[in-house]
């Protein structure tokens, strides 16, 4: 039985009022992609998807790389802007390319599991032993590159390792002792690696 200090009884919301709520997070989200950032990353990725159609051929392989490529373009100028690689980013490329690729190449499935476990521990264990060192962003990216690149994630590793040596003996010219305090994120050349493995 209802009494004086029930709740009044609330008709349900619209449906429209739902629509309305999601029109304007999908607005809000198109704003966010229009930053110099992603336009940047996206004037990036579209010669990158192109030499990739190239050197692939329109085939399954280049349907994964056509995704993979503005990923690893917009994970690299959040990385350069804010010193951080999401979750909500690279977890569910990860995942997405993870089904692409047991899907397309099931022969290959142990292959791309291996090398996202492996590539991913190649960045934890450093992680462990000296934290300031890579963040745990870097790891999941390898996770990424690993079910992306299968076998060939450690070219992307060997690839990207190398070319953050270089920028950082560069910085030791320019700063001399100084830049052994300059931080700088690992991402970008992580995903350089990436896509030479990818396109070379």
């Amino acid at each position: 039985m209802a009494s004086f200090s029930d709740d009044p009884v609330r008709p349900p919301a619209p449906a429209f009022g739902v629509g309305a709520q999601w029109a304007g997070s999908a607005r809000e989200a198109a704003r966010g992609l229009a930053t110099p950032r992603y336009a940047a990353a996206a004037a990036v990725a579209l010669p990158l998807i192109g030499l990739a159609l190239l050197r692939l051929g329109a085939d399954a392989q280049f349907a994964v790389a056509a995704f993979v490529i503005p990923v690893l373009c917009a994970l690299t100028a959040i990385d350069v802007d804010e010193r951080r690689i999401p979750n909500r980013v690279v977890l569910p490329a990860a995942a997405l390319v993870l089904v692409a690729q047991i899907a397309l190449f099931p022969d290959r499935t142990v292959e791309w599991i291996a090398a996202a476990i492996a590539g991913a521990l190649v960045l934890l264990l450093p992680l462990l032993v000296y934290p300031t060192g890579v963040g745990m962003g870097d790891v999941k990216l390898m996770l990424l590159l690993g079910v992306a690149l299968g076998s060939a994630v450690a070219t992307a590793l060997v690839v990207g390792s190398l070319a953050a040596a270089a920028y950082g003996g560069l910085l030791l010219l320019r700063d001399g002792s100084e830049a052994r305090r300059t931080a700088f994120p690992l991402g970008p050349f992580l995903a350089f690696g990436a896509l030479v493995a990818l396109l070379v």
